[in-house]
């Protein structure tokens, strides 16, 4: 009877870390390895929020962005881009600068990312940037309702690099004032149809 009780002991705690892996689901969107939403699941370092049955990744700037979907087997999850005001054409996120991520966080924004800017200045025209009349986000303005307060303003695209240290889209008062993003861009594909969000990406965690 000893020896049961032995090896029971020695299995225990094994499950229970075993249970604590994957956190629960929230709403209707399963939340895999190592994200945690808290401090009983998954790796506290890729810290996500469960609000009312929305799941949100939380940026340096204090926004929350809805998680629409997340593939586990490649890291990635994409994340609803800010609403922008048709009146001002101006993000949500616009007092916050755009989108932040910690540097020492690991997430990082991925290079599947086509990133719309407008509302843009005249001095961003000397950038790398797209922003010709053929530009896709020329093409958002006309034919997308919440692209449509920002037209007769300058508009630009970019891709995002394929850097490891992307962390930012800015976004600020005198500067570009409003962006949007879309994940796998076909330029062939109507405005409608494109896949809109902003795709970030996660290191593996430390073993």
């Amino acid at each position: 009877m000893m020896k049961v009780v032995i090896i029971v002991s020695m299995f225990l705690p094994l499950a229970l870390s075993s249970s604590l892996d994957h956190c629960s689901k929230c709403g209707k969107i399963e939340v895999p390895y190592p994200l945690s939403t808290s401090d009983n699941c998954g790796d506290s370092n890729y810290r996500v929020y469960c609000n009312n049955g929305t799941l949100e990744f939380l940026s340096e700037g204090n926004s929350y962005y809805k998680i629409l979907s997340i593939d586990a087997d490649a890291s990635r999850f994409i994340i609803s881009p800010p609403e922008i005001d048709r009146k001002k054409c101006s993000s949500s996120d616009l007092m916050a600068g755009g989108l932040m991520i910690s540097e020492s966080s690991p997430f990082n924004i991925s290079k599947r990312n086509t990133v719309m800017l407008f509302n843009c200045p005249q001095s961003i025209l000397s950038s790398p940037l797209n922003c010709s009349s053929n530009s896709p986000c020329r093409e958002y303005e006309e034919q997308v309702k919440e692209g449509r307060g920002c037209r007769n303003t300058l508009c630009c695209t970019f891709l995002k690099d394929a850097s490891m240290t992307s962390h930012r889209i800015k976004v600020r008062v005198g500067g570009c004032s409003a962006y949007t993003s879309v994940v796998d861009l076909n330029a062939e594909d109507p405005p409608t149809a494109w896949n809109y969000g902003i795709e970030l990406q996660w290191a593996p965690p430390n073993m």
